[in-house]
């Protein structure tokens, strides 16, 4: 089995393979390579949809001369449960910060968000955000300050009266629910600006569209939301073992 770095052949290969819907196991099997490798390979370079085998390439390229240059200061990826990769679950965790940030987040906001999102509790304390991380806890309580005012986090006090950031399950419908809000307020607000301006006026016009336009997205989202809390939302199936 070769070992070392992948080349850039194999790239090339496994873009092929996730182009004809190839699953991990089946690239790596014709690579001669583990699955972890390819998962690993995959998830650090933009995903299954996103992956590009030149630009990957490059960009381990230029990491592998950033750690010649600068001594590493990033953590090792931590011990995982249910027998998951850590390598991988490291590098999906940098995909899945990517795409929050793609919606407008800053970025230390959506490391913290990935960060407790990705853990089965679902929450974390400021010094195991500091860990994990590896930035300042000044740094975690700036995002977590952004996030609690957002609505996608909340506070609450362990047993040993430490403060917990916790994600709950249902972060998303809440945030969706918080831009229907914020929308219906911009349509509110477009709609005085019809009476101020006159309806009869190209401006007055520009802007009844947008209230129109507006009011329709902003009622569309929150009957969606409440639609897919319904009908999607679900828990982890407990084991006999674990039902009291």
């Amino acid at each position: 089995m070769p070992g070392g770095r992948l080349t850039q052949q194999e790239r090339q290969q496994i873009a092929l393979g996730l182009a004809d819907g190839l699953a991990y196991a089946e690239i790596a099997r014709r690579l001669d390579r583990p699955t972890s490798t390819v998962t690993r390979e995959v998830m650090r370079n933009g995903g299954p949809t996103a992956y590009r085998a030149e630009m990957a390439h490059r960009a381990t390229e230029r990491r592998a001369h950033r750690r010649k240059q600068a001594a590493p200061r990033a953590a090792e990826a931590l011990p995982q449960p249910h027998g998951r990769d850590a390598e991988a679950v490291r590098a999906y965790e940098e995909v899945f910060t990517n795409v929050i940030m793609a919606t407008g987040a800053p970025t230390m906001m959506a490391r913290v968000m990935a960060c407790l999102t990705l853990t089965d509790t679902g929450s974390l304390t400021a010094s195991e955000l500091v860990q994990r991380l590896q930035v300042s806890p000044a740094s975690i309580s700036k995002a977590i300050a952004f996030l609690d005012s957002q609505g996608l986090v909340r506070r609450e006090r362990d047993e040993r009266r430490r403060e917990r950031y916790v994600v709950d399950d249902d972060v998303w419908y809440e945030s969706m629910m918080a831009s229907a809000r914020s929308t219906a307020q911009l349509v509110e607000t477009a709609r005085q600006g019809v009476g101020v301006l006159g309806p009869d006026t190209p401006a007055g016009t520009r802007l009844e569209n947008i209230a129109r336009f507006l009011d329709f997205v902003a009622e569309s989202t929150a009957r969606a939301a409440e639609q897919a809390r319904e009908i999607l939302h679900t828990k982890p199936e407990t084991t006999p073992d674990s039902t009291a």
